[in-house]
């Protein structure tokens, strides 16, 4: 296995660091600790270099909040100066690990994401359909998973790739963060972290290789903590998933939750795969209805907001258009056009400019749509 040393000068180079500025601002650059970082940012990168240059470098205090969509979620976020430096620290580690990923895991990579892993989920089950008349899904997610990630247990994985010591100092500051010096063995790492992301990869990275290159599983795709695995024998399933379980308690330390099942996919009606946001048959899919409910919440939530003057068209248009291209990708034309046609955007003020804007649906059809 290739491993990297003298990664760290890599890391402190003055272009690396401005380069993970200009990331960590982006899209950011109104907010106020931003602004204060940017207005002296020559400096404030010569600090951070000097720091990484001699180990000293110290995690800030993490801003602990809740997330309660999709679902509930507890987060942490880091000062400015901190989001710097992981994105410096992730540009130069992350290309240690990704070659050597599977290519059917989709979250938090380059050309991958959320649609691509529903397309892929989608072409498996009509091959399996296609070929064997019937599929079942073995549908997993992992319970609480990044509190559950084991320090040790990832800094072992890490390990495996990196040798350069000082690289690994400061990656092991950035793990024990958020560990108690009471935790006799620390787990979790904090949510909102960009290198969570990727420690998240490096972590079910070692899951991927086992169920594909040991247990030699074809039908099988991944995003973050949620994987499926598409077979025409069910009762294979029932074995794959006993063995899968056993090995991430005793590898990885997890354990997979409640919604973990295996079922038959319909072929034009019953059942969907629930993933990704998506609905999935082999010939159409559909939007999740928490998807649905929670653009419906959205939109009345700015439709309030902009009648009162707090918001403008600018705030409401990326709602609209974000949840547009979700929509597209499956067969939605009609939902989008019932949905975006209930919801006008009317100031009390019917003098003010700009007083009315209704939103409207693309006019094509899904690409997924049943020919």
């Amino acid at each position: 296995m290739k491993t990297y040393s003298n990664l760290i000068e890599q890391i402190y180079d003055f272009e690396n660091l401005y380069r993970a500025w200009l990331r960590a601002a982006q899209g950011k650059r109104a907010r106020p600790q931003v602004m204060r970082y940017g207005y002296h940012l020559e400096e404030n990168l010569i600090e951070l270099q000097n720091h990484l240059v001699w180990g000293t470098w110290q995690t800030g205090e993490y801003r602990h909040f809740t997330l309660h969509e999709p679902v509930y979620r507890e987060g942490a976020a880091l000062p400015f100066r901190d989001r710097v430096m992981h994105h410096a620290l992730v540009a130069i580690i992350e290309p240690c690990f990704a070659p050597s990923w599977i290519d059917h895991s989709y979250a938090c990579r380059a050309g991958k994401g959320t649609h691509r892993g529903a397309d892929y989920a989608q072409a498996l089950i009509r091959r399996v359909q296609r070929q064997h008349g019937q599929a079942y899904a073995l549908k997993a997610d992992i319970s609480k998973y990044f509190r559950s990630i084991d320090h040790g247990v990832l800094k072992r994985l890490i390990r495996r790739k990196i040798t350069c010591k000082p690289t690994l100092d400061l990656i092991d500051g950035v793990i024990d963060s958020t560990a108690s010096p009471d935790d006799a063995r620390p787990y979790g790492i904090p949510l909102g972290n960009l290198t969570s992301q990727l420690f998240a990869n490096v972590y079910l990275d070692a899951l991927d290789q086992h169920v594909k290159h040991r247990l030699k599983v074809r039908h099988y795709v991944r995003y973050m903590d949620d994987f499926v695995i598409i077979h025409h024998d069910k009762q294979y399933l029932h074995t794959l998933r006993l063995e899968i379980e056993a090995w991430l308690a005793d590898q990885l330390h997890l354990k997979t939750n409640s919604k973990t099942q295996i079922f038959p996919v319909g072929t034009h009606h019953g059942r969907g795969l629930d993933f990704l946001g998506y609905r999935i048959w082999a010939t159409h899919r559909r939007l999740r209805k928490d998807s649905i409910g929670r653009i419906k919440r959205s939109l009345k939530r700015l439709q309030r907001e902009y009648a009162t003057g707090e918001i403008d068209l600018e705030q409401i248009r990326p709602v609209v258009h974000s949840w547009l291209a979700h929509a597209s990708h499956a067969d939605t034309h009609g939902l989008q056009v019932a949905i975006l046609g209930a919801f006008g955007f009317v100031r009390d003020d019917p003098k003010a400019a700009s007083s009315e804007f209704r939103p409207s649906a693309g006019a094509q059809q899904s690409p997924h749509a049943e020919p």
